[in-house]
């Protein structure tokens, strides 16, 4: 025989998921003899429902073969109040009433089961229904339940986690229970559990997935003494986020659809019939030729009023849904000839919100950052606004991800307690698995080698570090790089170059949860790293991240708007007071992070390492001067970075010329590209000054080693990770009194420090390092041995151990946010 021990019909009034409570939805709207009807055809042998704590719906189909009435109970330990679910089998309308009294106390309601020889067993015994089970709950529920029940709506891990406890308990166990609880058990042989199956379905989507088989068993009677000496078997397809929240989809559905009257328009609108299809069971009827052709011309009609510049975001989701549903053959299938166990509904209904959400969240991503580039502040609010739509759609899988990274946490956390005095704990712990987002991996600036330095580090080092990131051109694949294609862009009208890539946040968020990641470090405050932060947040992860550029300074010297760097300072402040941690690359840097409100026990200084073997002075070659012409008696001096006017490169260029002008006999060589480079290129102009381009890996450190002196006079930089392989390579730095680069070197031992905005101090100091080339040289050598400390292993060992050791609130806060949103969604869906 085969049942399904727990299912639950339209009495089941009260859910207990805080998003169908916000918005007033009922527990579940299977009608008894619809469940009863879909569970005979998915093979059971005889159906109950087991609503809470009502007996309707089990009546209602009484009169069928092979019915047996049952319920839910929610009981309560009597001195903290927690709720535990009871299943209770094949009762009595009599037996009803008195477990309705008994479940206000467990210990009553367990005694009155036993006395009265009722099946039961204790419903999925590791979930917190009201958030207060703990480890010494669990251990009660040891003693008390001889039958636990493996749970079809719950993350396998943590059914994994019921099998193993009661496949482990020893008699040992149970007289460490019973002198620790004082409590007698409740069966013989308590040590010997007995597991339940059931798919615990409250949309009819989930039916039957999960049931109890007894071979051999041929009545109701023969089932129960199967299952009561062992030899009943627990039979699951497993649960998932996504077919989770395809539950949680299709119980909203329904209740929209009851709400509203949808049902008159169901076969007149091909994309509700979609949502029928997918999101109720045991929908496989065709509909009408008439409603066919009715769909088609509706369909026609709305893609010809489409306007994209007026179509609200709700609008917008309904017209790209129904393109997307006409042009995949799948999903016209789906709709044409209703569907069946076999069509792998959780995963289609997946890409399908996927790719609807991604249209709507490039939508919504242009108008903002368009509206926030204009400084039009009042339509900002306006594109919040409507950011509650997205929400709405995309919540569902919210909440199934953070619930199912929650149970599986918890079930973890669960095992290592229970079994503490075993020493077997140690296979339970997670590995630490770092993801690291950022969106300048593939760059050709300083974090961007970094980064790449840091995954290579990683791998040689056997650390679960991978890089996340998003672009949407080809790059070469990499072991260790997920590279998510974006799915739009925004181009900023100020910084031509720099284009804003939109990330797929749910392909992301399911990545993430399906890699079973731990930590999650960021490298960026822009859409990437608010998809980190979203993600964090969901699946409860610790997430710490770098303040590798200084922003607001940037966007002052692109926009020269006071407006504008206002508002772009006071969001950096804000994300990075998100995170748990923030990583600043120097002292510098973190004293203005503190001083502009981030909380000083956040704040941590970055451990920034050099390859200190591929920079280094043997790279030394008259090659490169040969190349570019450079007599071997005249000193280069070099600047390595970005070429653009926030480095301060106008006042090199003054600098440069009065050197030239003094007499002092140098050459100046520029190695990297941006869009200053033609103005400079301009401004040089008979200087015979040389620009390389964009160099990398070796031939950057030839670079470095063949010169004489770097000059970097950038105040927006956090770092300046180029002072350090300038350094390595054997040569001297002048670098500015403001920002990070002052920080990575020896006063007047391996550099000198100036005012970069002042042409005359940075000239003064350029000739004095040029001219005096002894002290130069012994500056450089002193440079090689300050910088052999520096090695990068050692540093990366360093911040290894400062991601992962981060375990936060975030559980408390993920708590806050998610249930924020839900009020904030809960609101837009109301107005």
């Amino acid at each position: 025989m085969k049942i399904d021990l727990h299912c639950h019909s339209k009495y089941s009034k009260r859910p207990s998921l805080w998003l169908m409570q916000k918005i007033g939805c009922p527990e579940s709207f299977t009608e008894p003899v619809e469940l009863y009807r879909l569970a005979r055809q998915y093979g059971m042998s005889a159906v109950t429902i087991t609503d809470h704590n009502v007996i309707d719906g089990a009546l209602e189909i009484a009169m069928f073969p092979d019915t047996f009435v049952s319920c839910e109970y929610t009981t309560y330990f009597p001195d903290d109040r927690c709720k535990v679910h009871v299943l209770a089998w094949d009762i009595t309308e009599a037996q009803h009433h008195e477990l309705s009294i008994a479940r206000e106390n467990i210990f009553d309601l367990v005694d009155y089961l036993h006395d009265h020889k009722i099946q039961h067993a204790c419903a999925h015994p590791l979930f917190w229904v009201n958030d207060r089970l703990t480890v010494q709950h669990i251990e009660k529920l040891a003693l008390l339940f001889k039958n636990w029940e493996w749970n079809g709506d719950l993350n396998p891990s943590m059914n994994l986690a019921v099998k193993q406890i009661i496949e482990r308990l020893t008699p040992k166990d149970i007289e460490r229970l019973i002198d620790k609880h004082n409590i007698v058990p409740r069966s013989p042989e308590p040590w010997r559990k007995n597991l339940t199956g059931g798919s615990d379905d409250h949309s009819s989507i989930n039916l039957a997935r999960t049931f109890t088989h007894v071979p051999h068993a041929e009545s109701l009677e023969e089932f129960w003494v199967g299952l009561a000496h062992g030899k009943a078997r627990v039979r699951s397809q497993g649960a998932s986020p996504q077919l989770f929240a395809r539950n949680v989809y299709g119980i909203a559905y329904q209740f929209y659809k009851n709400r509203f009257g949808l049902e008159q328009y169901v076969h007149k609108d091909i994309f509700l019939l979609f949502l029928d299809r997918a999101l109720r069971a045991g929908n496989d009827i065709p509909e009408p030729l008439l409603a066919r052709i009715q769909m088609f011309f509706a369909g026609y009609r709305r893609a010809k009023e489409y306007d994209h510049t007026t179509t609200s975001i709700l609008d917008l989701a309904r017209l790209e849904a129904e393109k997307l549903i006409r042009n995949d053959p799948q999903l016209m299938g789906i709709v044409r000839d209703g569907v069946t166990r076999t069509n792998d509904l959780d995963q289609k209904w997946y890409e399908f919100v996927n790719q609807v959400s991604n249209k709507m969240l490039v939508h919504f991503g242009r108008h903002l950052l368009d509206r926030v580039v204009r400084a039009r502040i009042f339509d900002v609010f306006h594109s919040l606004g409507s950011a509650g739509a997205l929400y709405a759609l995309l919540a569902p899988y919210f909440v199934a991800y953070s619930l199912f990274m929650r149970e599986r946490s918890f079930s973890q956390e669960v095992l290592n307690e229970f079994f503490m005095d075993e020493n077997q704990q140690g296979d339970l712990h997670r590995t630490p698995k770092v993801a690291h987002f950022t969106d300048t991996f593939y760059e050709v600036n300083g974090v961007a080698r970094t980064l790449q330095q840091q995954l290579a580090t990683a791998l040689n080092l056997g650390k679960d570090y991978s890089i996340i990131t998003c672009r949407d051109e080809s790059n070469p694949s990499m072991e260790g790089v997920y590279n998510f294609g974006s799915v739009g862009s925004f181009m900023l009208p100020e910084y031509p170059e720099l284009k804003v890539l939109i990330p797929p946040f749910l392909q992301m968020l399911h990545h993430c949860y399906e890699e079973n990641i731990t930590h999650i470090h960021v490298s960026t405050p822009g859409p990437i790293g608010l998809a980190a932060l979203g993600i964090a947040r969901i699946l409860r992860l610790p997430i710490s991240g770098t303040y590798h550029t200084a922003i607001p300074q940037y966007v002052k010297a692109l926009t020269d708007d006071f407006y504008i760097e206002d508002m772009s300072r006071k969001y950096i402040l804000w994300y990075h007071n998100q995170l748990d941690t923030v990583f600043a690359p120097s002292e510098f840097t973190a004293k203005e992070l503190i001083e502009n409100s981030i909380s000083e026990d956040k704040v941590r200084i970055y451990p920034r390492g050099i390859d200190t073997e591929r920079f280094h002075p043997d790279n030394a070659t008259s090659t490169f001067k040969e190349q570019y012409g450079i007599e071997d008696d005249i000193p280069v001096l070099l600047y390595v970075g970005r070429v653009s006017k926030e480095k301060n490169l106008d006042v090199l260029v003054k600098a440069y010329m009065n050197l030239l002008q003094q007499g002092v006999v140098t050459r100046l060589v520029i190695t990297g590209d941006g869009p200053y480079r033609e103005e400079m290129e301009h401004s040089l102009n008979g200087s015979q000054a040389i620009f390389t381009g964009y160099q990398s890996g070796d031939d950057l450190a030839v670079i470095y080693a063949s010169s004489d002196l770097l000059v970097f006079p950038s105040t927006t930089d956090t770092f300046g990770n180029v002072v350090l392989e300038a350094q390595a390579s054997g040569i001297p730095v002048v670098v500015s009194n403001v920002g990070g680069p002052s920080e990575n070197l020896i006063p007047n031992e391996t550099g000198i420090i100036v005012d970069p905005l002042n042409p005359v101090t940075l000239t003064a100091a350029l000739t004095e390092l040029i001219v005096d080339s002894e002290r130069r040289i012994q500056m450089g050598k002193k440079a090689r041995e300050y910088m052999e400390n520096r090695g990068f292993h050692q540093a990366f060992e360093q911040l290894y151990a400062m991601y992962t050791g981060n375990e936060s609130n975030c559980n408390d806060q993920a708590d806050t946010i998610l249930k924020a949103s839900v009020e904030f969604v809960t609101q837009t869906l109301v107005s």
